[in-house]
């Protein structure tokens, strides 16, 4: 495959041809999610009339691979529009309305350290939180940032720049705080949305979510269906087991009770940190599930009939992915103010945490961006761990854009999930050598 490939999809679009067009580009398009983004946008050409579809990747085998399945998915919808593939970012970010960024430094074999090594020392060993999480954002932070730079300069005016890439709150945070016009995205309260709608029996869009906290690591505090919270009636004790059965079986029901709230399944690597242990040193480790499963769907992606998105994807995670992105997106296009739950300054949302923290909240999404909906202040058991991980984020982005060990060992060691002195130092010594290559601002 050449620098570039160009594919026009000829069959009428189902918007007028007098309507303007967007350009979406997508960062790190040889993903196998992909086909769940681009299925996303071809469902909603009423609200997005994109006109073309620029898919980037630094892999030119996995970018040809997705980007022809995306190719034959939008063919098969009927779509109208330009399907472009390019190794080339300014190529893909020239002119765009919309950045999505859904890139993962070095690869799920990056993945595979992150969950491994924080093991040797006592540590949970996961992707987006504790010390993996950590390497994580010291990997992606600067290159983030970058694009982000890029996309303001050779953009379309005003162009959005939306992160689906973890540890997403954290890299929000740093991408606001650098005044880029951005959003961060995560499947995770939509998962819950489509829960709680087929418990109830009800469409998704009669659920409203009372959702807070920091990205991965939140609470749902009260499920609105037409208005009224059932979370109460969900609370009881058969109700909630009836829910574990088919939803969560890895929360238990006396840690609801408590909080009178049901936790993201990422509450338990703080509630339950030694089970979760139990389990990873057992040989319960995520990247090697998810490197079998990525070499199945690339398998069945080079199939030159496939024309849907297979169901192995749905193994792969990142469920309802195409709907939160792209419905996103949609609403920021057309202003509807529809509200949707992403990663945004707090401005006063979250009456005890500071204006300018990135939360993850339910919010009125329009042209102007992401207005996130005043809620109740954070129980004291809920602020405390969210304080807590926000001070790490802030020192992580500051270890990440500087390069700084003594800034990286105070991140390490602000970490919930470490903690321990005598721990950090040597552990930041194994991450940081891991990912030497990977780390230039800490090996120049």
């Amino acid at each position: 495959m050449g620098q570039e490939s160009f594919l026009t999809i000829s069959h009428r679009g189902v918007y007028d041809a007098g309507t303007m067009g967007v350009k979406v580009a997508v960062v790190g398009a040889g993903s196998t999610y992909t086909p769940e983004l681009v299925e996303g946008f071809v469902t909603r050409t009423d609200r997005l009339p994109v006109d073309e579809l620029c898919l980037l990747d630094i892999d030119p085998e996995r970018l040809g691979i997705v980007g022809a399945l995306a190719e034959r998915m939008a063919r098969k919808a009927g779509w109208s529009g330009t399907v472009r593939q390019t190794l080339d970012r300014e190529t893909a970010i020239d002119g765009a309305d919309f950045v999505v960024v859904q890139l993962r430094v070095g690869g799920n074999q990056a993945r595979y350290q992150d969950e491994t090594i924080p093991l040797r020392f006592g540590c949970i060993g996961q992707e987006t939180t504790g010390p993996g999480g950590f390497a994580k954002a010291l990997r992606t932070v600067p290159v983030v940032l970058e694009l982000a730079e890029l996309t303001a300069e050779r953009g379309a005016p005003g162009a959005w720049f939306v992160d689906f890439t973890n540890p997403t709150g954290l890299v929000t945070q740093a991408l606001l705080d650098e005044g880029h016009r951005a959003l961060g995205l995560c499947n995770v309260a939509i998962g819950f949305q489509r829960e709680f709608a087929k418990l109830f029996g009800v469409t998704p869009d009669r659920v409203q979510l009372d959702h807070v906290g920091l990205n991965h690591l939140t609470w749902e505090r009260k499920v609105l269906v037409d208005g009224v919270d059932r979370l109460p009636e969900l609370l009881d004790d058969d109700a909630y087991e009836e829910y574990r059965k088919e939803y969560d079986e890895e929360m238990p029901r006396e840690i609801v009770h408590l909080l009178r709230a049901i936790p993201s399944s990422y509450l338990r690597y703080y509630y339950m940190t030694g089970r979760v242990m139990e389990e990873l040193r057992g040989g319960h480790i995520r990247a090697q599930e998810v490197m079998e499963i990525e070499a199945g769907l690339l398998e069945l992606y080079k199939d030159p009939n496939l024309d849907t998105k297979p169901k192995l994807l749905e193994e792969r995670g990142g469920a309802f992915y195409s709907d939160a992105a792209a419905a996103l997106i949609a609403s920021l296009h057309a202003g509807t103010g529809d509200v949707q739950v992403v990663n945004v300054r707090n401005d006063g949302a979250i009456p005890n945490l500071p204006d300018d923290a990135v939360v993850e909240v339910s919010a009125s999404i329009d042209r102007d961006g992401a207005h996130p909906l005043a809620t109740d202040a954070l129980a004291p058991e809920m602020l405390g761990l969210v304080e807590h991980a926000k001070a790490y984020e802030l020192l992580t982005i500051a270890a990440a854009k500087s390069g700084s060990r003594e800034a990286a060992l105070t991140a390490l060691m602000a970490n919930p999930l470490v903690g321990d002195y005598e721990v950090a130092g040597p552990l930041l010594a194994a991450l940081l050598e891991e990912n030497r290559r990977l780390l230039p601002r800490f090996f120049p």
